[in-house]
């Protein structure tokens, strides 16, 4: 986001949920190497205070504060934006990407894990725009950044139906946000979705498992280094909707130009490639419900 004036000399205040691991550890580091002040929020603790410690020391003017919080919980979020605003008097950027996913069958799936991604992927988004945009207005400026995917926010894939909607509906929240923001008179204020294809995080090693089955291969996937830049440029040049990597770009235009059949294509490339057959590994809820802790990582270990 762009700043006058004196408060140039110290960068942004940023936001970030999700830090412990994946794309939200990234964003961390790459708002930090530009010498922001970031508030970093994950479920794990201590992990969160190694990221602390490495985004303080990325760039002399960076500064960072962990604050352990579930974005499921709204009062916890409201926490992580007074803990903000007690240290640094304001937010320039809030990046929700805080996410869990859950494998399996659309009619399998155990209601209450559904409810559980539903409450982190989208009631997280909702409390933390319930937390920063009454900021941002006071202010006049900010800019609110909710990490979806393109699987839901574009094309969907079988197996993955409580992610791809909870996405999809991140999608539909940020339009909305938008157009509100606009009748109010908040011109300041900014809203985008930013919509990853594949990227090398550990998120097939933390989703809940109902399928039976295993992934064994993935789509072309981009590092979380670049899905980073992708948010850092968006809290500049205030863009409504980026797609990040090449592979994205192809399935947004496959998508438009012939709906139909990317649908099949994805349909039997998951069920045929990228996932083995089913009955080979147990059901397990991944970090539905407990925080990812020594499993947190930056990368997922499968390449770029």
């Amino acid at each position: 986001m762009r700043r006058r004036g004196s408060e140039r000399a110290q960068g942004p205040v940023v936001v970030v949920t999700g830090a412990s691991s994946g794309i939200g550890r990234a964003v961390a580091l790459a708002f930090a190497r530009r010498g922001a002040r970031v508030v970093l929020a994950a479920r794990s603790a201590a992990v969160l205070g190694d990221v602390a410690r490495q985004c303080a020391g990325a760039h002399r003017a960076a500064e960072a504060l962990a604050v352990p919080t579930d974005v499921a919980d709204a009062r916890a979020v409201e926490a992580l934006a007074a803990a903000a605003l007690a240290r640094h008097g304001r937010i320039d950027v809030w990046v929700s990407a805080a996410g869990v996913g859950i494998l399996g069958g659309a009619d399998r799936m155990p209601p209450e894990d559904v409810r559980r991604l539903f409450d982190v992927n989208v009631m997280g988004v909702v409390h933390g725009a319930g937390a920063a945009v009454p900021v941002m207005r006071r202010q006049g400026s900010g800019v609110l950044i909710d990490v979806s995917s393109v699987l839901g926010g574009v094309v969907r894939a079988p197996y993955m139906s409580a992610y791809a909607m909870s996405k999809a509906a991140l999608v539909t929240f940020d339009d909305v946000l938008r157009q509100e923001l606009a009748l109010s008179g908040a011109r300041g204020v900014h809203v985008c979705s930013v919509l990853p294809a594949g990227v090398d995080t550990p998120f097939f090693r933390h989703a809940a498992n109902h399928s039976g089955r295993r992934v064994r291969a993935l789509p072309p996937l981009v590092r979380p280094e670049r899905v980073a830049r992708a948010v850092v440029r968006a809290s500049r040049h205030h863009r409504r909707k980026v797609t990040v990597g090449a592979f994205g770009r192809v399935l947004t235009w496959g998508y438009a130009v012939a709906p139909g059949l990317v649908r099949a294509a994805i349909g039997r490339h998951t069920a045929y490639r990228y996932l083995s057959p089913p009955g080979e590994i147990p059901v397990t809820t991944g970090i539905l419900y407990a925080p990812s802790g020594a499993t947190a990582a930056p990368r997922g270990g499968r390449g770029g």
